[in-house]
C-alpha cells in the first residue's frame, strides 16, 4: 500500500495570467489601439503634427509587447538559467521603462493640445479652418488645419481624441510601469509568481 502525492494543479491553468504574457497582451492591445487612433486623428487634418499624432508611440509599444512574447517563449524564471534569457529580461526591462518614459512624454503633449483645442475659437476659411485662442487678440498665434470643412470637429472631436489618447497612454504607463517593477522584483528580491503546492513536511513520501 502506498500513499500517494496529491495531485499538481494544471500547470496550464489561467496560462494568460501569467507573466509576462498578460503585460505583453495589454501592451499589445494598448499600443494597437493608440495607433489606431493616432491616425483617426490624422484623418481630420493632414495638417496635424506628429506630436499631436502619437502613432509612433503605439507602433514602439506593439515591439515592447513582443519582446514580453519572446521573453515567455523561452520559459520564463526569476532566476536567470542561460544567458538568451537574461538578455531578453534585460532588455524587455529597458523597453518597458522607456515604454513608460514615452507614455508620459504622450500624455504632456496629449493634455497640452487638449487645453488648447477646448479653448480654440474657430472660423472657417476656404478649406481649412483657422483657429486662435484669443480672437480679440490680432497678434495671437493662429492654429491654420488644412482640409476641415466643419469647425466644429477641431473643437468636438479632436479633443476627445486627445482625451482618449490621455487615458490610454496613462493605462500603458501604469502597465509598463508593472511590468518594469516585477522584473526588478525577480531580480533583486527572488520574487516568485507560481504556486507552492505542500510544505517542506510533506516532501518525502513513505510506503507501507
Amino acid at each position: 500500500m502506498r500513499d500517494e502525492s496529491p495531485e499538481p494543479m494544471d500547470s496550464h491553468k489561467c496560462r494568460v495570467c501569467r507573466f509576462p504574457l498578460l503585460v505583453a497582451i495589454l501592451q499589445l492591445l494598448l499600443g494597437v489601439a493608440i495607433t489606431a487612433v493616432a491616425f483617426l486623428m490624422l484623418a481630420i487634418s493632414p495638417s496635424l503634427l506628429t506630436r499631436e499624432t502619437p502613432h509612433w508611440a503605439g507602433i514602439i509599444l506593439c515591439l515592447v509587447s513582443i519582446v514580453g512574447f519572446i521573453l515567455y517563449c523561452i520559459n520564463y524564471l526569476p532566476d536567470e538559467r542561460s544567458s538568451m534569457q537574461f538578455i531578453v529580461k534585460f532588455l524587455y526591462f529597458v523597453l518597458c521603462a522607456i515604454g513608460l518614459v514615452i507614455s508620459v512624454v504622450v500624455m504632456a503633449f496629449a493634455g497640452h493640445h487638449y487645453s488648447q483645442a477646448s479653448s480654440f475659437s474657430c472660423d472657417e476659411v476656404e478649406e481649412a479652418c483657422m483657429c486662435t485662442l484669443n480672437p480679440g487678440d490680432p497678434i495671437a498665434r493662429t492654429f491654420t488645419y488644412e482640409g476641415v470643412s466643419d469647425c466644429e470637429v477641431i473643437n468636438g472631436t479632436l479633443t476627445l481624441y486627445f482625451l482618449l489618447q490621455i487615458v490610454l497612454n496613462l493605462v500603458q504607463a501604469l502597465v509598463c510601469a508593472v511590468g518594469a517593477f516585477i522584473m526588478w522584483k525577480h531580480r533583486y528580491q527572488v520574487f516568485f509568481t507560481g504556486l507552492q503546492i505542500g510544505s517542506p513536511s510533506f516532501q518525502h513520501w513513505q510506503k507501507v
